[in-house]
């Protein structure tokens, strides 16, 4: 015991000498929160549209409270509820396939899927900057994996060409916007790669999923390519506002899911009342187009600002806007001396993002000012965030 006590202290001191030791700050829904030290704009939140804050959505759990609050079990004992079912066919027809599988969070649903979906013969190609939920999804399974260059299409097609003789079957995986880059896969070629060497697509939908596409259905939707992805993940947690996440799929994959998935079969369902809120949260969502405009319109007046003010952004289109800094400890010391001005953004630093790339992860809401938006390019360049 002693002796794993002092491994335990000097592993954490190894931590902070690298200045990767993470911290837990107490925060709250909406562009702005509210502490004993002053008011803070939030600008690392995934509430791309602000619904986490939803009068509407919140109503819908509190009329569901008077029926209980959690579910009691599993889903495969006695805790499948009415509202899971509901949400699952309700996701199916918004996303536009045969069936899907709700789990209680979006890393779950990417760990038990890619393992229980895929088997010793299969062969999973799964791009270099995909989620760290994909990355042990793609561990825990038993197939052969290869990792192909980000976005790459000439890596990947030299890979599913290496690999045309295998003995089962290929799954293509990617992101419908990357969490830590904020661009997108070039998913039209993707699709022509996968059919020319007869492979599945998986993609996971959880921060393109209500502000990409007709009715924020997501970037495959807005490609027109919905029906040539084989399993399509979207997670409640972003622009959706809730929690939780759906595996959207064929009815034999789904089945699949339920019978094998050990992230599904194994833990407490989610609260009967969060999958009510989500129903009711894709019913706004479809009807969200006012707050996709406002979204994109700040997304454009950062990016403008920040260009001018010598912002050194990675490239991207989303709300996910990286300032790169390239170092963790001053990564971190920004973060803290925005805190201290009033600003929220977290650092990024390895393993989430490589070694020599770490950043400041800008998040941008349909719900922040253009007075809020350029404060924040003000404080950024006093606080040594600009080139």
């Amino acid at each position: 015991m002693a002796a794993m006590k002092e491994r335990w202290k000097n592993r954490l001191t190894q931590l902070e000498q690298a200045h990767l030791k993470r911290t837990l700050r107490v925060t709250g829904v909406g562009p702005k929160l509210y502490t004993s030290n002053g008011e803070k704009l939030i600008f690392c939140s995934n509430d791309y549209l602000g619904l986490a804050n939803s009068a509407e959505i919140a109503n819908e759990i509190i009329d569901e409270l008077s029926n209980g609050v959690g579910a009691g079990a599993s889903r495969l004992v006695s805790g499948n509820f009415p509202w899971h079912e509901r949400l699952e066919e309700s996701f199916s027809q918004f996303v536009g396939r045969p069936a899907s599988v709700l789990f209680p969070s979006g890393y779950q649903a990417n760990v038990g899927a890619i393992s229980a979906l895929t088997s010793e013969d299969d062969i999973i190609f799964s791009d270099r900057l995909c989620h760290a939920s994909i990355i042990d999804g793609c561990r825990l399974s038993k197939a052969t994996v290869e990792i192909f260059d980000h976005n790459n299409m000439d890596h990947l097609n030299r890979l599913l060409a290496q690999h045309n003789a295998c003995k089962g079957g290929k799954l293509i995986v990617t992101e419908g916007i990357f969490s830590m880059d904020g661009d997108m896969p070039p998913l039209e070629d993707i699709c022509v790669l996968a059919e020319t060497h007869n492979a599945a697509i998986y993609l996971d939908e959880a921060h393109s999923l209500g502000i990409l596409g007709p009715e924020g259905r997501g970037l495959a939707a807005s490609l027109g390519v919905q029906n040539k992805i084989d399993i399509l993940v979207g997670t409640f947690g972003k622009a959706i506002g809730v929690s939780g996440a759906c595996v959207a799929c064929s009815f034999d994959a789904a089945g699949l899911l339920k019978s094998t998935a050990r992230s599904l079969m194994y833990t407490t369902a989610p609260a009967p009342a969060l999958s009510r809120a989500i129903c009711k949260s894709l019913i706004l969502i479809s009807a969200a187009n006012a707050l996709r405009d406002s979204l994109y319109q700040n997304i454009e007046l950062f990016k403008s600002l920040a260009a001018t003010a010598g912002i050194r952004l990675i490239p991207s289109d989303s709300p996910i806007q990286p300032v790169l800094i390239g170092d963790a400890k001053k990564t971190m010391h920004i973060s803290e001396e925005l805190w201290k001005r009033g600003i929220f953004i977290q650092g990024i630093r390895p393993p989430t993002v490589a070694s020599g790339t770490e950043r400041l992860r800008i998040t941008i809401s349909a719900m922040h000012t253009p007075t809020q938006i350029q404060r924040l390019v003000s404080e950024l360049v006093c606080c040594g965030g600009s080139t």
